[in-house]
């Protein structure tokens, strides 16, 4: 096991692993712009370098500056968190080059699963169901693309190869607006990605957005930790996530399950990772694999015991597993509650300073935050204050512990989007669950005090 570790991310995710070390014995070093030299995780570090001022490009996205706290500290390993630079396969082979583990995903992994085109292709290989759409990206001459859409059928979706976090994306309706659309995604992949690769998928009018939790060592085990549905969403961006999807069937999910598996083992996979898909009509299509933890990791969590950071971290270190699939037993149901610093309803970001601060407590309830009473939620990053998680034996039981836990928590100072979970946990169709993607945007303009 390493000694030391330090953890390049902020915010809740920088606590989470700092918790997961501090239980195995090992000693962390935070990193923190100036922005965040009052946080908790960095006080609560064994050491703390400052890499930059609070703009994250000179910061939490210095990859010399991150390479030399480690150096100065005697740090052994770099953990990325999530965001950031947690998926930058040139950042993963920097850390080794340098003599540190990074905890995660080889970087020729990680740089494989980063382009969304050659991550279908090897998935396609590993026999994961996909979205019908182009055979890699598309090509230069307009007539091919005309032809690839009509092939597929509209509506369609451009992606960009490299794109991931919602952007980079653009529904056609109609062959008219085909060609503009591919030009315009590629403009903006280029700006945003350094690549201007694009392809193209049948767009699904209603799916769900599922995932699964997977970890693999380097000694040839792999295993899956159950599904999540993370289908509350907003212009790509999770609100609510629970385990386990509810409605499927569980042959169902076993099939996909297998695949995944399959995939990890042929693409000899290291780390926590998620094989995100949508879900209609009974099926599942592969959209990409995040090779890196996931902020809706506590939900897995919850369901089967299993702390998917530490394993991480005993992965790098180079460990067995000491799992195998038959041990995994997915038990009750899990949801999380993203608290973001923001208007409930326009979802515009509202940082500044928290005067009270009053997390739930209870059976069942877990807080992952990183905030305290008089706070400054600085204006430079993610707008997420934490997450709350709920657990019961069953769904109903979950969401009314949820219930609960939010009518007991307090952030005073700021916005939050505290009213509109709230307002979610008694909404009928989620009640009933097995909601799609587009269904909180098509709410969020009916419900009190949007605009």
């Amino acid at each position: 096991m390493f000694e030391k570790i330090l953890i390049a991310n902020r915010g809740e995710i920088a606590l989470r692993v700092q918790r997961a070390c501090r239980e195995l014995g090992v000693k962390t070093v935070a990193v923190h712009s100036q922005a965040d030299a009052e946080a908790k995780y960095v006080r609560l570090a064994d050491e703390s370098v400052c890499i930059g001022p609070a703009s994250p490009a000179q910061s939490y996205l210095n990859i010399p500056a991150i390479i030399a706290a480690a150096e100065v500290t005697d740090a052994q390993a770099i953990h990325p968190g999530y965001g950031f630079l947690s998926e930058n396969a040139d950042f993963a082979e920097r850390v080794e080059q340098s003599g540190f583990v990074f905890i995660g995903p080889r970087p020729e992994t990680i740089r494989l699963m980063g382009d969304k085109v050659n991550a279908k292709a090897a998935m396609g290989k590993a026999g994961v169901p996909l979205v019908p759409g182009s055979e890699g990206a598309l090509p230069a001459e307009p007539v091919e693309i005309v032809k690839i859409a009509r092939a597929v059928g509209y509506p369609v979706i451009i992606k960009a190869a490299g794109g991931g976090g919602g952007r980079g994306m653009r529904v056609v309706h109609t062959e008219a607006a085909l060609l503009n659309a591919v030009t315009m995604t590629r403009a903006e992949a280029k700006a945003a990605f350094g690549q201007e690769d694009v392809y193209l998928e049948k767009f699904l009018e209603d799916p769900r957005h599922v995932e699964v939790q997977v970890l693999s060592d380097e000694h040839g085990n792999s295993i899956h930790l159950g599904d999540r549905d993370c289908s509350m969403q907003r212009r790509h961006q999770k609100i609510i996530e629970e385990a386990p999807a509810p409605l499927i069937s569980d042959r169902v999910k076993a099939r996909i399950f297998d695949r995944c598996i399959d995939a990890c083992r042929r693409i000899r996979y290291r780390g926590a990772g998620t094989f995100e898909f949508l879900y209609q009509g009974g099926q599942f299509y592969f959209i990409e694999m995040n090779t890196r933890v996931q902020v809706e990791h506590p939900v897995s969590e919850m369901i089967t015991g299993v702390d998917i950071v530490q394993m991480q971290i005993r992965i790098a270190a180079g460990e067995r597993m000491g799992l195998r699939q038959r041990d995994i037993v997915p038990k009750g149901h899990a949801i999380e509650c993203r608290i973001n610093a923001e208007d409930p309803y326009t979802f515009v970001p509202s940082p500044g300073r928290i005067e009270f601060y009053h997390p739930p407590g209870g059976p069942g309830v877990r807080v992952d935050s990183h905030v305290y009473n008089q706070y400054v939620v600085p204006p430079h990053y993610d707008s997420l204050l934490g997450k709350l998680i709920t657990y019961g034996d069953t769904r109903d039981q979950a969401i009314a512990r949820m219930r609960s836990a939010l009518s007991e928590m307090v952030v005073d100072g700021i916005k939050t989007n505290l009213p509109l979970h709230r307002d979610l946990m008694v909404d009928a169709n989620f009640l009933r669950g097995g909601i799609n993607i587009h269904y909180l945007e098509q709410k969020v303009g009916k419900m009190p005090g949007a605009k």
